[in-house]
């Protein structure tokens, strides 16, 4: 079962618990018994491993929702240009923001990406104005809609 997965970690993780990540990534709900079976090990096995990936790090468990099913029709990547001693003040407000779901510092054109999710173009509208641009340091913004996510996938 050849993977991204694999390629990215150190050395704590050995080939059965790149494949029990591999499993719970393809089903995060998937029993431990069928991957003890497919593996051939014990479910106790699968069971003690789970918790040591998850006490150090390598695994979280989260519920995923689909925003558009709740409503928010607008998903926009936001990219934001500041004034550079204030970069990092900027983003902390940014991210404090209720709209947006993912922030990251970036180099190149733009010095923050932010992605937002809103309930309809107004409510975009009153983020950038009311929120996004009111915040001291923040220069100028580019948005980009989101028309359709193609691949979407929780690494």
């Amino acid at each position: 079962m050849e993977s991204v997965i694999s390629t990215t970690l150190e050395n704590d993780l050995d080939q059965i618990d790149l494949q029990i990540l591999e499993f719970l990534h393809q089903d995060g709900r998937m029993a431990f018994a069928k991957i003890a079976e497919q593996l051939n090990v014990s479910p106790g096995m699968i069971r003690i491993r789970y918790n040591r990936m998850v006490e150090m790090g390598y695994l979280k468990v989260a519920a995923i929702s689909n925003p558009l099913r709740m409503g928010f029709k607008t998903m926009a990547l936001i990219g934001i240009r500041t004034d550079g001693a204030h970069m990092l003040e900027v983003a902390e407000k940014v991210a404090q923001l209720e709209e947006v779901v993912y922030l990251i510092i970036v180099s190149g054109r733009f010095d923050i990406m932010a992605e937002v999710f809103c309930r309809d173009h107004a409510d975009l509208l009153r983020f950038l104005t009311e929120k996004l641009y009111t915040i001291e340091g923040v220069r100028e913004t580019e948005s980009f809609l989101h028309l359709k996510i193609i691949k979407e996938i929780y690494f």
